[in-house]
């Protein structure tokens, strides 16, 4: 059986995450890049947007203007580890200028050449509080 959440694995993928984060805001193309695996299997569904491949997230993050981007606060961020080279993040999060949550969620993988990176992602809204 696999080991789930070993804390250091959980540790570098969150310190992975805030990068990710801080680099949105930014506009901070070369980092946004470098977190996503560069291939055209690589997807990213977003809220005004539907990446398949590297090529069409790239294209996405020229166009993006820089700034404080959708999200105002955390509302619950989830990181799961499976082993040492599988991760999944999950944040639910309050939007700017929106009355409703956004969710964000990816899909981390660790290649032995390349290290971590996003193999899928995903942005949406709910309509309203979601009922848990």
């Amino acid at each position: 059986m696999m080991d789930v959440n070993i804390p250091e694995v959980v540790e570098e993928v969150r310190a992975l995450f805030e990068r990710y984060e801080r680099a949105l805001v930014e506009k901070d193309v070369a980092v946004l890049d470098a977190t996503f695996w560069n291939t055209p299997h690589t997807i990213r569904y977003a809220i005004h947007e539907n990446g398949y491949g590297f090529d069409e997230i790239h294209a996405h993050r020229v166009r993006r203007p820089p700034g404080p981007g959708i999200k105002t606060a955390r509302r619950r961020l989830v990181i799961t580890t499976i082993g040492r080279d599988l991760a999944t993040v999950n944040l639910e999060f309050d939007m700017r200028g929106r009355d409703m949550p956004g969710r964000q969620s990816q899909t981390w993988v660790r290649f032995p050449e390349l290290g971590w990176k996003v193999v899928s992602a995903h942005v949406s809204v709910t309509e309203a509080e979601a009922a848990y």
